[in-house]
């Protein structure tokens, strides 16, 4: 880990002067939850742009080869965007201690493949390497830093956006930068200086990854089409709940099917016993959150029960054999893997016939093959619906690449964490961040044109 040890980089005028930025109108972008401007507000001609994306893809150990570059190719649209720019990107890949967390070099040689054009990169982030690299720019070039999360002022900073606009790392950039843009929708639901440091400093506006974001999950989540069914399950069960309790309590969803582990919680409050190596499973992973995510669960149960469709058969892994039994059967000494044949059956019909499908998590251990079959054929049956198909990032999104799904989704998002938790009704910094700036640098300008 990199330590904090730079000072200020002395800037040579006051970019971040509005005068400086020409702003095409104040049109915002209007969405359920923010109003930001983007790179429709801005003409960018000449202007030195940040840009904060999320490229964090999965690797091959050892030789750290890309397993896949979907993240890298969304952010084309926004670099296209920026062609007459002199365009600095900031990026992350992995964190600290994990074995795919590596330099954003590779990225770098990714992205000017696709692009069929050099992409520059210095392992620098805000120091006199980045800065000259920065100032070196032509229009028209891009730059891109090294891993965001290998200075420890990205991921020890906590506070406010002020807090985070103080560090060096956003003081040094924001010094020679005249645009701010925010494209990392993934990590959207963090509060990093990289993510929102910028927000009082200069002006700052969503990419057309983000925009596109925010626009195709509200039109799930504010008009959908009937009816409209939640497929929830994978790991992340208190976030699986807390998604459930905000579509179900706000009309979004007619139905709830719980998949996964969620599915395992349900039945148990439900009074199905799933057994105590189950159970036990349940309570380590949600750890600190297991009484209030319970809470939450039972309070669903008991005010929608009509609405949830529960399994009625599962999946258990006897010796490494894949045992289907219906829940009447349970409990069971073993894990439940996966769904039985007849919940997957319930579950696929469901989907063919929904309007709006929003589905995160897979719904058993997919990595082993006895047990993706109720993966697999909720996929597939996504892919035949012709209704409108939302599906949260993360292994969900993977898979659907893998099997050549991707066109057959309404929406494939990027972000697993940030879309579970915009879908729950969260705020996230990232969007609260272009928020605030978009309302202080619109109001300045409009101030200055009425003086």
């Amino acid at each position: 880990m990199r330590g904090e040890t730079r000072g200020c980089w002395v800037q040579k005028k006051n970019r971040w002067d509005i005068s400086s930025v020409a702003m095409k109108s104040r049109r915002l972008l209007e969405c359920s939850m923010a109003s930001v401007l983007t790179l429709d507000n801005v003409n960018v001609d000449n202007m030195t742009v940040l840009v904060r994306v999320d490229i964090n893809c999965p690797l091959l150990p050892g030789t750290k080869s890309f397993l896949d570059t979907t993240r890298i190719r969304a952010i084309v649209p926004t670099l296209n965007r920026l062609t007459s720019a002199k365009v600095v990107l900031l990026a992350h890949q992995s964190r600290p201690g994990k074995q795919d967390f590596t330099s954003t070099l590779g990225h770098s040689r990714e992205l000017g493949r696709l692009l069929g054009r050099p992409v520059k990169w210095v392992d620098d982030l805000y120091g006199d390497k980045a800065m000259k690299g920065i100032e070196a720019l032509q229009c028209g070039e891009i730059l891109m830093l090294d891993n965001v999360r290998m200075y420890d002022e990205e991921i020890k900073t906590k506070g406010d956006f002020n807090a985070h606009s103080e560090t060096t790392l956003v003081q040094n950039l924001a010094s020679v930068a005249d645009l701010f843009v925010y494209d990392a929708f993934a990590c959207a639901h963090r509060s990093t200086p990289s993510g929102v440091g910028f927000t009082h400093l200069i002006p700052c506006v969503a990419g057309e990854l983000m925009k596109s974001e925010i626009s195709k999950l509200d039109r799930a989540l504010n008009n959908p089409s009937r009816p409209c069914i939640a497929v929830l399950g994978g790991i992340k069960v208190d976030d699986s709940i807390l998604v459930a309790d905000n579509m179900l309590r706000n009309n979004i969803c007619d139905e709830f099917w719980p998949t996964g582990g969620v599915a395992n919680l349900l039945l148990e409050l439900s009074g199905i016993q799933i057994g105590v190596l189950n159970h036990d499973f349940l309570v380590n992973e949600l750890g600190k959150s297991w009484h209030q995510t319970v809470e939450t669960a039972k309070s669903l149960l008991r005010d929608f029960g009509s609405k949830i469709h529960l399994p009625v058969d599962v999946a258990a892994n006897v010796e490494d054999n894949r045992v289907d039994l219906e829940v009447s059967k349970l409990p069971i000494d073993a894990p439940i893997f996966d769904l039985g044949i007849q919940s997957i059956r319930n579950l696929s019909a469901a989907i063919k016939s929904a309007g709006t499908v929003h589905l995160n998590g897979p719904a058993g251990v997919f990595e082993l093959p006895d047990f993706a079959f109720g993966t697999i054929e909720m996929l597939n049956a996504c892919a035949e619906t012709k209704g409108y198909v939302v599906v949260g990032g993360g292994h969900t999104a993977t898979l659907i690449s893998k099997y050549g799904l991707s066109k057959n989704m309404g929406h494939l998002s990027t972000g697993g964490g940030a879309c579970l938790d915009y879908i729950a009704g969260k705020t996230l910094p990232a969007i609260a961040s272009l928020e605030a700036s978009a309302e202080a640098f619109t109001l300045n300008i409009a101030r200055s044109v009425d003086q």
